[in-house]
C-alpha cells in the first residue's frame, strides 16, 4: 500500500527536465476494480506490451511509471527488445528483476532486428497465443506516458471498444507543452488531414504510438502481411477501417527529451501516403492487396446516390402494390419501397432476426433450391437486386418466379457489368482478383455483359421494358457522397459517361421486364 501511495503522489520529471504532476486517474482505476468485482472470472485479460529499441536509459523508469494500482487488473507486462545494440535487454533484466512488477513481468530479446512493425507483429502474436483479451502497446522510452494506461484500458474493458488510441492532438497545446517539435506537430497534422480525407475517417491523430487492440480484432487482421517499417501503424489503422471497427481516442500528454528518433520523416510521410492510396486503389479493384482482405462479414446497405443501382431500382417502381424481394440481404430496399406505397415480401438466406422489420413477411430459403409453393400470382414487382450473379442456374430461377408475377407486373433485375473499363484494363495486364464484395465478389458464380443479361431475360420469356446504367459506387468507396460537393460532382460527371456508353462505363445494369404475353397466358392457364 505504501508503494501505491508513494507512486501516485510523486512528481515525475520528464526527460526534458520539466517537472510535471500526473493525474494517475484514481477514479478510473477504482471503477475498473469495481467492474472486476462484479465481473469476477469474466473480467478481460489485459496485457501491456512494451516495445523496445535502444531504450536502455529509459526502460526502468518507464516500467516504474505504470500505475501500481493496475497490478490486480492486468495479466502481464511483456517487453520485446528488438536486438538493441545498447544492451537494453540485459539492462532491463538486471534493473527490473526485483521491482514491484517482477511477478508479472516477462522480458524477451528478438534474435535479430525485426524493425518497428516486425516487433509489433511478434508482440501481438504473443498476446494472441497467451489468450489475452486486450493488449496495450507502450514505447519503452517513456515518450507516451504510462500514467495514462487506465484511460486507455477503461473504454476497452468496460465499454467493449476494440481499438483505443491515446491522442496527443485532442488537446494540442499539451503536445507543445510536452516539447513536441513544431515540425513534427505540423507533419502530424498535415498527414492526418490527408489520411482522413482519403480514407473517410475522422481521427484526431493517425500517428500515435500509444495503442490498445482487442486480440479478437487482431485475429481477423492479417498483420503478418504488413510492413516491418514504421508505417505499420498506418496499415493496421486501414485494416481496422476495412474491418468496420471504430477507433476510440482519448487525450494524452506526451514528453520529448533525449530519446533517439529512428524515423526518417520524409520516407515515413511518403510510405504513409502510398499506403492510404494503395487501399483506395485496392477498393476500386485497380490493384489487389491481400493485407486488406480482412475477415469481415459484409452486410450490404442501401446506396443513396441517385445514380446507384438501388435508387435506379426504386425509380422503376411507379405504382403502389406488393413486391417480392428475392435474396433481400437485410431488407435494405423495403423502406424505400414502403415510401412508394409498396409492401415487401422478402426471401433470403439470413436468419429472420437480421432482416428489416419493415418486411410484410420474411421467408428463409435457398435460391438454388427455391420452394415457394405458398405464393400465387399476386406480385406487382419481383426484385432481384444483385442476385442473378450468385445463382448457378439463373434460367431456372427466372422461370420459377414467373407464376408469382401478375400479368401486368414487372421484374426488376440489377447485375454488375464485368466489361467495365477497369476490368478490361485489369485483364490486359493479367489481373483478375476476387474480393469480399463488388463485381468480383468471391461468391459470384456468373458474370454478365449488357448483351448476356439481355439474352438471359429474353430466353426466360421476358420482354425488356426499361434499361438503366449506374455510375461507380463512389459513396461506398469514399463513404461521403452527399457530404462532399466535389464527390457529388464526380458522381454526376461519371454517370454521364455511363449513360452515353454503358457497355464501357456502367458499373451495373438495371433492367425492368415483363412476362411475354404467350408465357403469361400459358402460366395463367396452368394456374
Amino acid at each position: 500500500m505504501e508503494v501505491v501511495e508513494t507512486q501516485e503522489k510523486s512528481l515525475h520529471k520528464s526527460r526534458a527536465g520539466n517537472v510535471v504532476q500526473f493525474d494517475v486517474a484514481h477514479e478510473i482505476i477504482e471503477k475498473l476494480k469495481d467492474f472486476k468485482n462484479k465481473s469476477q472470472e469474466n473480467f478481460p485479460k489485459v496485457g501491456i506490451f512494451i516495445i523496445s529499441y535502444n531504450a536502455s536509459a529509459h526502460i526502468e523508469k518507464t516500467i516504474s511509471r505504470i500505475p501500481i494500482g493496475l497490478y490486480d487488473l492486468i495479466e502481464e507486462i511483456f517487453i520485446f527488445d528488438d536486438a538493441s545494440p545498447d544492451q537494453t535487454y540485459k539492462i532491463a533484466k538486471e534493473s527490473l528483476s526485483n521491482g514491484p512488477w517482477k511477478d508479472k513481468l516477462n522480458i524477451y530479446l528478438n534474435p535479430v532486428n525485426l524493425g518497428y512493425g516486425g516487433n509489433q507483429k511478434v508482440g501481438y502474436r504473443y498476446a494472441i497465443n497467451k489468450n489475452l483479451d486486450y493488449v496495450v502497446m507502450v514505447h519503452g522510452d517513456g515518450q507516451y506516458a504510462p500514467e495514462h494506461l487506465p484511460e486507455l484500458i477503461y473504454p476497452a474493458v468496460v465499454e467493449k471498444k476494440h481499438v483505443v488510441f491515446g491522442s496527443r492532438m485532442m488537446n494540442r497545446q499539451d503536445a507543445f507543452k510536452g516539447g513536441m517539435p513544431f515540425y513534427k506537430f505540423l507533419g502530424n497534422r498535415v498527414l492526418t488531414i490527408f489520411e482522413n480525407a482519403i480514407l473517410g475517417t475522422d481521427l484526431y491523430e493517425f500517428h500515435s504510438g500509444y495503442r490498445l487492440y482487442s486480440t479478437e480484432a487482431l485475429k481477423r487482421i492479417p498483420i503478418e502481411e504488413n510492413t516491418n517499417d514504421f508505417h505499420f501503424d498506418t496499415q493496421i489503422i486501414i485494416q481496422c477501417r476495412a474491418l468496420g471497427l471504430n477507433i476510440h481516442e482519448v487525450p494524452i500528454k506526451t514528453f520529448y527529451g533525449d530519446e533517439i528518433c529512428n524515423v526518417n520523416g520524409f520516407r515515413y510521410a511518403k510510405d504513409v501516403c502510398l499506403s492510404v492510396l494503395e487501399y483506395r486503389f485496392h477498393q476500386l479493384h485497380l490493384t489487389r492487396r491481400s493485407r486488406y482482405l480482412v475477415n469481415r462479414a459484409f452486410q450490404y446497405t442501401r446506396k443513396r446516390s441517385p445514380y446507384s443501382s438501388h435508387e435506379q431500382i426504386l425509380s422503376l417502381v411507379k405504382n403502389p402494390g406488393l413486391a417480392l424481394d428475392l435474396w433481400t440481404s437485410t431488407g435494405f430496399l423495403t423502406d424505400g419501397l414502403k415510401d412508394k406505397g409498396v409492401e415487401s415480401v422478402c426471401v433470403g438466406n439470413l436468419p429472420p432476426a437480421q432482416v428489416s422489420s419493415t418486411c410484410k413477411k420474411y421467408v428463409q430459403a435457398d435460391l438454388e433450391n427455391l420452394e415457394l409453393s405458398d405464393f400465387k400470382r399476386e406480385f406487382d414487382y419481383i426484385i432481384l437486386a444483385d442476385v442473378i450473379e450468385h445463382v448457378r442456374n439463373a434460367p431456372t430461377l427466372l422461370n420459377q418466379i414467373q407464376p408469382f408475377l401478375k400479368k401486368d407486373g414487372r421484374i426488376i433485375v440489377s447485375v454488375p457489368n464485368i466489361a467495365i473499363w477497369f476490368y478490361r484494363l485489369s485483364l490486359l495486364i493479367g489481373r483478375f482478383n476476387y474480393g469480399p464484395k463488388g463485381t468480383l465478389d468471391e461468391t459470384n458464380v456468373r458474370f454478365y455483359t449488357k448483351a448476356t443479361i439481355f439474352q438471359l431475360l429474353e430466353r426466360a420469356g421476358y420482354i425488356i421494358t426499361d434499361f438503366k446504367a449506374t455510375g461507380l459506387p463512389f459513396e461506398v468507396v469514399f463513404e461521403s457522397v452527399g457530404k462532399s460537393r466535389f464527390l457529388r460532382f464526380v458522381d454526376k460527371f461519371y454517370y454521364l459517361f455511363a449513360r452515353f456508353w454503358p457497355k464501357m462505363f456502367a458499373y451495373q445494369f438495371v433492367l425492368e421486364a415483363k412476362i411475354s404475353s404467350f408465357r403469361a397466358e400459358v402460366g395463367e392457364g396452368k394456374i
